[in-house]
């Protein structure tokens, strides 16, 4: 065998352990992205957790059918590149929707999420939802509301006590 062979299998390889690895996935066509464009864009992908990776389509391919992933050929025509989320399943779409946001250079091709094959509106949706950190932030707010209204209503003959002999104080 080839080391050349050897290589792109040794590459299959390494793509499948970071997708097997990755929360969400999406593919993107990556055409008429500058250099400085495409810097700033990976600079945030690593800022947020995520990777920002160019691999030769039929490895891509290759890679998702071992792993059983079912996904089009037809997917992977073009330029290709592939956005991994590691912690955050919001993050890489939320960038990439930005980047195409502000470039209007690039096109989210179709992205996997939880092991299965999804399209570019999926991912587009995905980019949509509020982070974890705003999630969480979220359902503290919720689960302390009630707490919070208890502690007023439990207030509330004391201050109407107050209120009623500052009254009668100041007549």
């Amino acid at each position: 065998m080839s080391a050349n062979f050897e290589a792109k299998k040794q590459l299959v390889e390494e793509i499948k352990e970071k997708f097997s690895k990755a929360k969400t996935i999406a593919f993107v066509d990556y055409r008429g992205l500058t250099v400085d464009e495409d810097t700033k864009m990976r600079r945030e992908f690593r800022e947020n957790g995520c990777e920002y990776k160019v691999y030769k389509n039929r490895l891509m391919f290759k890679a998702l059918s071992d792993l059983g992933i079912e996904c089009s050929a037809n997917n992977f025509e073009g330029t290709t590149a592939v956005a991994l989320g590691y912690t955050d399943e919001v993050a890489p779409a939320k960038i990439l929707c930005n980047t195409i946001t502000k470039t209007k250079k690039m096109a989210i091709k179709f992205g996997i999420l939880n092991g299965v094959c999804v399209e570019a509106k999926d991912i587009e949706a995905l980019a949509k939802l509020p982070s974890k950190e705003e999630l969480i932030a979220k359902l503290l707010g919720t689960l302390n509301n009630p707490i919070t209204g208890l502690c007023r209503v439990l207030q509330a003959p004391t201050r109407g006590l107050v209120v009623a002999l500052n009254a009668i104080a100041t007549k």
